[in-house]
């Protein structure tokens, strides 16, 4: 009898063979999320807790925002691979222009690639770029998932409590707990 099972998609860089996800890996984001102005349209509700990050206007200010945010996601996991979703605007680079999209949210699609921290770190290399790391990040393991939606200056997060309160107690960030029925846009920011 013939496997049935889809055959693996992969990519070349930096010397490695990357896997390339398909909508598996994100339906459980598909799922539970839904359009609106609440933490569940960019965060499953399936958190212990959730919260916003305000990624900072200035280049230099995002630079170190964007270093501590992925630090304090690599202190918090395991020594599991991440998913990293790069979201197609147009402008931003994919980092595997030729592979496969999932879609998500309204639609947008991403290139979602089976990598770790170090990648997204260091894998989008213009630093005049919005997001110069993914804009979607998520372990194997499904224990946190941080979001950026496409016209938003903010992140989402959604994890255990004690991601949430290491982020919250981090002077360098602007980071707001929101609760799954409320408006998760931060002060002085606006929804689009």
């Amino acid at each position: 009898m013939a496997d049935a099972s889809p055959e693996r998609v992969t990519r070349g860089k930096d010397g490695q063979s990357w896997r390339i996800g398909s909508g598996a890996e994100v339906e459980w984001i598909a799922a539970g999320t839904s359009t609106g102005l609440t933490i569940t349209s960019a965060i499953p509700p399936v958190f212990g807790s959730y919260a916003t990050i305000v990624i900072p206007d200035d280049l230099d200010a995002r630079a170190e925002h964007d270093r501590l945010v992925l630090d304090l996601l690599r202190r918090q996991a395991g020594a599991g691979p991440w998913w990293l979703g790069y979201l197609e605007t147009g402008s931003d680079d994919v980092i595997f222009p030729d592979a496969p999209r999932v879609s998500l949210y309204a639609g947008w699609n991403y290139v979602l690639v089976e990598a770790g921290p170090d990648q997204a770190a260091r894998w989008r290399e213009d630093p005049l770029s919005v997001h110069t790391i993914p804009e979607l990040v998520f372990p194997a393991d499904r224990s946190w998932l941080l979001s950026t939606l496409w016209d938003d200056d903010w992140r989402c997060l959604g994890g255990p409590a004690g991601l949430i309160e290491v982020f919250g107690d981090e002077a360098g960030l602007e980071v707001r707990v929101v609760g799954t029925e409320e408006d998760a846009t931060p002060p002085g920011h606006v929804a689009y």
